[in-house]
């Protein structure tokens, strides 16, 4: 099970060498770094990352935020990801681990609160 990490600061002052650091150390055999804010949707790195998973690669951030800005980002993302048949890990949010049957139910009850959030607003 390859392991490819990704890596995100928002500024060009900010330095991407601890969060590189922290997923060589977890294994990643790769690590896709960018310089981009979080709330951008098109994020050069992540696209290639994702279109590089196979069936059983896993994906790593140290951080969920480093992934992901809101729950609907989140979960796009983690859609993205399982549809090219791989999995997802966050170092420091170790609930988020859809390599296992724990982590993918708090995915879906995580997605499930979104879902539910959504539709209160739009009643």
């Amino acid at each position: 099970m390859p392991l490819y990490g990704y890596a995100r600061v928002s500024t060009r002052d900010q330095d991407l060498a601890a969060q590189g650091a922290e997923l060589v150390a977890a294994g990643c055999a790769k690590v896709f770094k960018e310089k981009v804010s979080g709330a951008k949707t098109d994020r050069p790195e992540l696209g290639k990352v994702i279109r590089r998973l196979e069936p059983d690669d896993v994906l790593v951030v140290t951080r969920l935020d480093r992934l992901a800005r809101s729950t609907r980002d989140l979960l796009n993302i983690l859609g993205a990801i399982a549809e090219r048949g791989a999995g997802f890990k966050s170092l420091k949010d170790a609930w988020c681990d859809t390599t296992t049957p724990h982590g993918r139910l708090m995915v879906v009850v995580i997605g499930g609160l979104a879902e539910f959030e959504r539709e209160l607003i739009r009643a």
